[in-house]
């Protein structure tokens, strides 16, 4: 993944569009379908970093339900650092995280209540260094880094290998027999750089079309890896 802390906005979005469509036949088939890019980071890694570990392994509508319940019972908002370590792990579970999440979800507030993240901090890191920030958190590994980087952040020229529905739009759009693996995924992006974070969209558009299980919080994560 390229190291570089430039962030997606609509200008860039169309200079990857028209670059993509260029340089690769089968992707602009897709691109041609979908149409413009519709990514559009928060810039609110805190929150995301929340959202991102309520949703690892679960199926859309179970994630919502329990992150709902997280927020209903902080006023409608996720809690800030203070209030989430004020909270205990029982009273977590409750909710019906498990206790792999409620650690988790532990050690973020904790790393944010510390200083140890910040996300003027995270917004200034290159990609690499914010996945090496993040991927010291127990619960946080590089699928949710990666996660991150684009919904949150948006960095242009990012690549998750291990998530399960840019898999499977890659077998779809280059009739692939079996679902690549990390270094065949890498091969493939090779001509999409620096816009591989608009390829890997349109790879999860390409999932959805097969069946909207591929579909993940914010209209376009795919169901990555536990982390």
């Amino acid at each position: 993944m390229a190291s570089t802390n430039g962030r997606l906005d609509a200008p860039l979005l169309e200079r990857a569009r028209r670059s993509l469509r260029r340089r690769d036949a089968s992707l602009a088939a897709v691109i041609r379908d979908v149409g413009p890019c519709q990514l559009d980071p928060t810039g609110r890694p805190y929150d995301s970093l929340i959202r991102s570990v309520l949703h690892q392994q679960l199926a859309g509508a179970a994630a919502r339900s329990i992150e709902a319940r997280l927020k209903a019972a902080y006023r409608g908002r996720f809690p800030r650092p203070a209030a989430l370590l004020a909270t205990t792990q029982d009273a977590l579970r409750l909710l019906g995280l498990s206790r792999q999440k409620t650690a988790a979800l532990h050690g973020i507030a904790q790393a944010f209540a510390e200083g140890r993240l910040s996300s003027r901090g995270l917004a200034s890191a290159d990609d690499e260094a914010v996945v090496e920030q993040l991927t010291q958190i127990r619960g946080v590994g590089r699928w949710t880094a990666d996660m991150i980087l684009i919904f949150s952040l948006g960095r242009p020229d990012v690549l998750p290998v291990g998530d399960y529905g840019i898999r499977k739009g890659a077998r779809a759009v280059y009739g692939l027999h079996e679902l690549p693996g990390p270094a065949e995924l890498e091969s493939l992006a090779t001509r999409w750089r620096p816009y591989r974070t608009v390829a890997s969209w349109y790879l999860w558009r390409a999932a959805d079309g097969l069946g909207r299980e591929a579909k993940g919080p914010r209209g376009g994560r795919g169901r990555g890896g536990a982390q």
